[in-house]
């Protein structure tokens, strides 16, 4: 007869049972029971009970000895220290709790109030162990014990590697004609060309030679006697009105009237890639942030009389900011929250306007492992068109072209950001990625140093060992051998 019987353990564990049974079993029967009819013990630990099959009268035996054995224990509280492995024992514990309340709950229901005395659970965290202490009835324990196991597990690591790709393109022409008359006291001048006629004209009469006449003594006939000196102009004032200049400025005379004639034509082109990547486990936090602190005056404060005066400075980050929360769902497909910034100081007038450019992009999306996605981007093109010009006279047809000034702008940008998701599930795929990584910037420097140094001798320049050297001695010993083996 070989059917299955299953004894359910009241205060004993399972495996436990199992292994104390087994070592009776095997010392008693050996010699005295062929090894079909010997019988076989399989725990069950998910309810706490026994799987027996052999001889009916064998495993009536050892089901009488086990009902012997299956009795509270001698002293009281049933203690247990659990190390773990990869989870943390602070964040298990109330996890650990909420299980055993819940347990408690169910197994008093219909029991009387006394029955429930002695069967308090303890459940604490031992932080410079990473374990946890856990003090319960065995059907709790188990209970407890189980879950543990399931959680206490090596959580899955995601690398996230995003490209950032930014392009700009910008094209500007501006022509202009200004007149002006400083004996006639006319203008005629334009706020979108860099140079001013009228600051030109004051700087071009100040920059004249002067002929002054004075007296001075003369002792011979004991008289003043006129004579003439000149003096040198001065350039300062048209040294700052040309410095408003940006391309090409001409200045024609005409008797007493003069013409500026302005033109500049440019060109911008800006192509910029950023690649960060960061690692990070599983429903984990990471942030990853590159550039710089700006100062920002944001108020100043002055006492009654002027004295004791301070000013407030607030401390603005740009630069590329990357902030993931990777959850890896069943499969091979990971959810990404996702808050990525980039950022740069456009200019300042004076110290408290500062202006700063931001690009700030907030998702969730879902992406298989390996797959690059593309999170969204920005399309600008732009064209501005300002003129300015005299009435009536800047409408002639090819002559008005004197009396006007036209500035045209076209700008396109670019603006793209991607992410790639990488499950790390063991140390195998860790290391693969690792090398990689590893390689390609040993690579940069291996072709740093085929280039040199053009003032200074080549073994300065730092280079990476080969991944996966390992370094068997002391550091002072390991640099001995290993100018041993140069000198080789």
């Amino acid at each position: 007869d070989k059917d299955i019987e299953l004894v359910e353990l009241k205060n004993a564990s399972a495996s436990e049972m199992v292994r104390i049974v087994e070592a009776l079993s095997k010392a008693n029967d050996t010699k005295n029971t062929p090894e079909f009819l010997q019988p076989k013990f399989v725990a069950d630990d998910r309810t706490n009970a026994i799987l027996i099959s052999g001889d009916p009268k064998v495993r009536d035996r050892m089901r009488r000895l086990i009902r012997q054995l299956d009795v509270e224990m001698a002293t009281r509280g049933n203690n247990r220290v659990v190390y773990l492995k990869y989870a943390k024992a602070e964040n298990l514990v109330s996890v650990l709790q909420g299980v055993s309340e819940n347990l408690q709950a169910e197994k008093h229901i219909g029991q009387k109030s006394g029955a429930l005395q002695g069967e308090k659970v303890m459940i604490a965290a031992h932080a410079d162990t990473n374990s946890i202490v856990i003090t319960a009835p065995q059907d709790i324990m188990n209970a407890l014990l189980d879950v543990i196991a399931q959680l206490d597990i090596r959580r899955a690591q995601v690398l996230i590697e995003a490209l950032i790709v930014e392009m700009a393109e910008g094209d500007g022409i501006n022509l202009g004609v200004q007149w002006g008359s400083l004996k006639e006291g006319a203008v005629i001048q334009y706020g979108n060309t860099g140079a001013q006629v009228g600051q030109v004209m004051v700087g071009l009469e100040e920059a004249k030679d002067k002929t002054i006449t004075d007296s001075r003594w003369n002792s011979d006939t004991q008289k003043y006697e006129p004579y003439s000196r000149t003096q040198a102009g001065d350039y300062s004032t048209l040294a700052s009105a040309l410095s408003g200049v940006n391309g090409a400025a001409l200045g024609v005379m005409m008797g007493d009237w003069t013409a500026l004639i302005s033109a500049v034509s440019s060109t911008s082109s800006t192509n910029i890639l950023s690649s960060p990547s960061i690692t990070v486990m599983d429903n984990g936090e990471a942030s990853f942030i590159v550039g710089e602190e700006v100062p920002v005056l944001t108020g100043s404060t002055a006492g009654s009389n002027n004295d004791n005066p301070f000013q407030t400075v607030e401390r603005k980050e740009v630069g590329i900011k990357l902030k993931v929360v990777p959850q890896v769902n069943e499969g091979d497909s990971v959810q990404l929250s996702i808050e990525q910034e980039v950022s740069n100081v456009l200019g300042a007038n004076g110290a408290v306007d500062v202006r700063f450019a931001k690009r700030q992009l907030n998702t969730s999306v879902m992406v298989q492992d390996g797959q690059m996605l593309v999170l969204g981007g920005l399309i600008d093109e732009r064209t501005a068109e300002s003129e300015s010009k005299v009435p009536l006279l800047g409408d002639i047809p090819f002559l008005g072209q004197l009396f006007r000034s036209t500035n045209t702008t076209v700008e396109k940008k670019n603006l793209m950001v991607f992410i790639k998701p990488t499950i790390i599930r063991d140390g195998m795929t860790a290391d693969g990625i690792t090398q990689r990584k590893y390689n390609y910037i040993r690579a940069e420097q291996l072709f740093k140093a085929d280039q040199g140094l053009k003032l200074m001798d080549n073994n300065h320049i730092p280079v990476l060992p080969k991944f996966g050297e390992e370094r068997r001695h002391a550091a002072e010993i390991q640099a001995f051998l290993d100018q041993m083996d140069a000198q080789q």
